[in-house]
């Protein structure tokens, strides 16, 4: 995960958490970046440090938290759960699978999986219904 620091049109600055550089650039180009402020949604990267994220900055990173965000965090969390226990993983086919189901080439169900951002993109012109769901740093083996 990346942390990054943003910036809106109206320079209101906040950062969010993104999987890859790739995955900032999809979901700014699709609009689902937003200003917390403003809600403006011409949002772009502001100067940032690199930070590396230890086990224990990890641990400051959860005390620096208000009450709001570690209650938003915990459902955020129990959500992407549930997402998944309901749901079968297909790794790497997630494209491939997701397409089956949108032209009805098999049963539909719920399905997890990575794709590249270039998958994305070409399932969101496809018009295929997807959403990227959050991974936490101890959601990784």
């Amino acid at each position: 995960m990346i942390r990054f620091s943003l910036i809106c049109e109206h320079d209101h600055e906040f950062e969010a958490w993104f999987r890859s550089n790739d995955d900032f650039d999809t979901q700014n180009k699709r609009g689902f970046v937003e200003c917390p402020s403003c809600g403006s949604k011409k949002v772009g990267k502001a100067l940032m440090a690199p930070a590396v994220s230890t086990g224990r900055n990890r641990e400051k990173m959860a005390l620096a938290m208000g009450q709001a965000q570690k209650e938003a965090m915990a459902q955020l969390k129990a959500l992407s759960e549930k997402m998944r226990e309901n749901a079968d993983y297909v790794g790497d086919k997630f494209a491939e699978e997701a397409r089956k189901i949108h032209f009805g080439e098999t049963d539909p169900r719920g399905i997890y999986g990575e794709a590249t951002a270039e998958e994305a993109r070409s399932l969101a012109e496809d018009g295929v219904d997807f959403m990227p769901i959050p991974v936490f740093p101890d959601d990784r083996n």
